[in-house]
């Protein structure tokens, strides 16, 4: 990268490097730095025990300075948080010798540098709880500087609040706003409260194939690729229901895995292409079963991340305890439409739709459109957690038919703040009837439709060596995590969700440049100071422009002799 494509912070960071190399200081040196304590474990330890921290080791990024001569302050920030550390000239260099405090510390060192400190624990005449440097060593040298995020009167200016900014840039959001990490902590909390549930009652993690030679297991899209050796295609799979089925027919009781899947749809507030979902399948239970299973592990993860099962969602409290209400899916479109679906046919359900002026399509079948007139006239009223029951079966082609009503499956999904959250079965192991059910998929895909199963005929065999009875349940742990940190986006949850590719404004090639008269070695600059497109200088005044390109000259030291007034003049005519 040359010295013209960087920003003044930029330059004056890599000079400071140079410094410090010049001085004999490694600014990424190898050696482990021995950490003593952290931040809060610090101000927690000296309110108990003062006398037990005269002599600290930490490590953090600088996130402030106030350099005031022979003594200064400054503030970083470690794993755990922040916490003020005091320099004084003569602590920091005891003999004649002042250069790391007077050079080193002052003037080469800048917010956003990783140090390591050692020193003893005291609290100011402020009162706040401080280190009291010793020594000091320079860990990593940031060479580009941090958004400054500053504080007054309780008001904060400047954030690093840009969406876009702070997703393609996470490690940046992470450093400057608190609490995002704060967000993944529960995040993986969320995730090791479940797994400690599951096995306290002595369920099995596995883990499946993510590349599949069949994507099951979903009524999804899927993204496809091609494996060069074997000169076939692949799908990332859109669920790992299939495998884990297969390991009950294996002989396990209890299996369960917590697995990225992939979807080759639209992205929104809740959807991300690549997601994270937990699916469990438990032998010899049935779907009522998992219902009170279902709500039990959702109330401990409540009461384990704040301590309550009422959780704020924007303005909105979700309570969380248990039980949850239930209601079946016809029940549901009755209260909420006025309409009885039950028993009818798919011309019939058009017409419905038609009513109720739900979008449609010709390649949709029955289960479509049910799963239309739910999503448009009744999930959004869910708000409260709730069980929706008893799904038609055209909409269920892996879920066992109801005991009572054929027409029916054993099937229920959990609704929260209008938003599916999880989704179950009594799990269909007759082979004939799972069969028959993914032929009528692939009946619906001849109609078009992009999202019907696949035909997984080795699932199929293995059904056929017979699975036992099984229930098995999915939840969106991106979804979970969003509802018990009171998130509005996926995005939030996610350290890294997809973006679209970053936008770049493309500069003009120089000759479009060299075409007004400017010689080359100019256009950089020009382009530098942001003039990017040649005809954006029709714009300018020749004097602004004469201005800067003297200024960036000296102050860059190119070495440049400056353009005249006319010869720019004549640039602009």
């Amino acid at each position: 990268m040359s010295a013209i494509e960087l920003s003044e912070q930029e330059l004056l960071r890599r000079n400071s490097l140079q410094e410090l190399n010049k001085l004999g200081i490694n600014a990424f040196p190898a050696e482990e730095f021995k950490i003593s304590h952290y931040s809060a474990d610090i101000k927690k330890q000296f309110e108990e025990e003062p006398e037990s921290l005269k002599d600290v080791m930490v490590a953090g990024r600088i996130m402030t300075r106030r350099i005031m001569g022979n003594a200064s302050f400054a503030e970083i920030k470690d794993n755990q948080g922040r916490i003020q550390l005091y320099f004084r000239r003569d602590d920091i260099c005891p003999g004649e010798d002042k250069t790391m405090y007077n050079t080193v510390f002052k003037k080469l060192l800048d917010i956003g540098d990783i140090i390591g400190v050692k020193g003893y624990v005291f609290k100011t005449q402020m009162g706040e709880t401080s280190i009291h440097v010793k020594e000091f060593k320079v860990l990593t040298k940031a060479l580009k500087p941090l958004p400054i995020v500053k504080e007054k009167d309780g008001k904060t200016y400047d954030a690093f609040t840009d969406p876009e900014q702070r997703y393609r840039q996470r490690y940046v959001d992470l450093i400057v706003n608190d609490q995002v990490k704060d967000t993944f902590i529960k995040r993986t909390k969320i995730i090791n409260t479940m797994r400690n549930f599951f096995n306290e009652k002595g369920y099995m993690e596995v883990e499946t194939p993510i590349l599949q030679a069949i994507p099951g297991g979903a009524a999804a899209r899927p993204f496809v690729t091609h494996h060069n050796a074997l000169n076939i295609p692949l799908y990332l799979r859109i669920a790992n229901e299939l495998y884990l089925k297969r390991l009950i027919v294996g002989g396990f009781d209890g299996v369960y895995e917590f697995a990225k899947d992939f979807r080759n749809e639209g992205m929104d507030r809740t959807h991300n292409p690549e997601f994270t979902v937990m699916e469990i399948y438990v032998a010899y239970k049935d779907y009522k079963w998992m219902m009170n299973f279902t709500e039990e592990m959702v109330e401990r993860v409540a009461l384990a991340l704040h301590g309550t099962t009422e959780v704020k969602l924007g303005d909105k409290v979700i309570d969380f305890k248990r039980p949850y209400k239930r209601i079946t899916m016809l029940d549901s479109i009755k209260e909420h439409t006025g309409i009885d679906i039950n028993g009818m046919n798919e011309e019939e359900l058009f017409k419905v739709c038609e009513q109720l002026g739900v979008e449609t399509d010709p390649s949709m079948g029955k289960g479509k459109l049910i799963d239309e007139i739910f999503g448009e006239r009744c999930e959004g009223n869910y708000i409260q957690p709730t069980f929706i029951t008893d799904y038609p079966v055209e909409m269920s082609p892996l879920s066992k038919k109801h005991r009572d009503n054929p027409e029916l499956t054993e099937r229920f999904e959990l609704l929260v703040n209008g938003k599916e959250l999880a989704n179950a079965y009594t799990e269909l192991n007759d082979p004939i009837d799972q069969l028959a059910r993914f032929q009528d998929q692939m009946k619906l895909s001849e109609k078009g439709d992009d999202e019907a199963m696949f035909i997984d005929m080795d699932f199929v065999r293995a059904l056929e060596y017979g699975m036992p009875p099984t229930s098995g349940m999915g939840i969106g742990v991106d979804r979970l995590t969003m509802l018990m940190t009171n998130q509005q986006s996926i995005q939030e949850v996610l350290l890294f969700p997809q973006m679209r590719p970053e936008k770049k404004v493309e500069n003009d090639s120089e000759e479009k440049y060299m075409a007004l008269g400017i010689d080359q070695p100019w256009v950089e600059v020009i382009q530098k100071l942001g003039y990017k497109k040649a005809e954006a200088l029709k714009e300018v005044k020749p004097t602004k422009l004469h201005q800067e390109l003297c200024g960036f000259n000296k102050k860059n030291k190119l070495g440049y002799t400056n353009p005249s007034m006319d010869e720019v003049k004549a640039w602009l005519a």
